[in-house]
């Protein structure tokens, strides 16, 4: 009897250590099951990379580091005295200020005039790719800029323009030495960018002041007032060199003084 229990317990012994090796193991082979499973189908962790800079920006860079640094700084954020930030601008104010000459500025003056272009167009698309990637700002407009209504484009012309640039767009004076340009020589893309930019004193006119379809009306405006030559067309007669009622009140004034002397000569002599 004795030589018989002494037997089973350590068979009983023996069953409970494999038993608990085996579940060790099964979990074990669980944990690797559930990692390798893990692995293959979890989604990968997105990682930020950085973007090599297209060829067109890399030609802007170096446009910029030749004609534009010296005042505008090495990261856009401009030198005092010399020249403002560009961080926001974007290529619409680039597009403007070079395609109309007035930069790079050949030196510092109260107002930047319009000069010969000195970029090509490719250059100043270059460039302005170049200020846009590492600025931001507006954009350039892609679409076409015509099919504008005149009715309501004149209605804003001179609600928002006309003080500035006369009922013309020929331009005038401003303070401290300042001017609102003539605007009979610009193209569309110029007069949406400065509308979209405000260059120096002209405000900036965001989509939500001036919608894009209220700057395509103002540009038919403007193109119906100089016409396709040039120059202004004049519905109404002869224009008088469009400069306002200061011609007209003087034609006036000579034609009708003129007529009264001629009419009491007139009187006199047959009396």
């Amino acid at each position: 009897m004795t030589s018989t229990t002494s037997t089973t317990r350590p068979r009983r012994a023996r069953g409970r250590l494999r038993r608990r090796v085996s579940g060790l193991l099964a979990l074990v082979i669980a944990l690797l099951s559930v990692g390798t499973l893990y692995t293959l189908f979890a989604p990968q962790p997105q990682t930020a990379q950085a973007q090599e800079p297209s060829a067109q920006v890399r030609e802007g860079e170096q446009l910029y580091n030749n004609a534009c640094i010296t005042c505008h700084g090495t990261n856009l954020q401009g030198v005092e005295g010399q020249g403002p930030s560009l961080i926001g601008v974007g290529e619409a104010a680039v597009f403007f200020q070079v395609s109309t000459g007035r930069m790079p500025a050949v030196r510092q003056e109260a107002q930047a005039g319009e000069k010969p272009v000195r970029f090509s167009q490719e250059q100043i698309d270059a460039l302005g790719a170049y200020v846009q990637a590492n600025g931001g700002g507006p954009t350039v407009p892609r679409a076409d800029l015509g099919g504008g209504d005149v009715a309501p484009g004149g209605q804003l012309f001179r609600l928002n323009c006309a003080s500035c640039h006369n009922f013309t767009g020929e331009g005038g004076a401003l303070s401290s030495g300042k001017y609102a340009p003539d605007i009979s020589r610009v193209n569309a893309e110029q007069i949406y960018t400065a509308m979209t930019s405000g260059p120096q004193n002209m405000p900036k006119f965001s989509d939500r002041q001036l919608t894009p379809e209220e700057k395509r009306d103002i540009i038919a405006y403007i193109e119906t007032m100089r016409g396709d030559t040039g120059t202004a067309t004049n519905p109404g007669g002869w224009g008088l060199g469009n400069i306002g009622p200061a011609s007209e009140g003087l034609i006036a004034f000579v034609v009708g003084i003129g007529a009264l002397v001629g009419v009491a000569v007139w009187i006199g002599a047959k009396a």
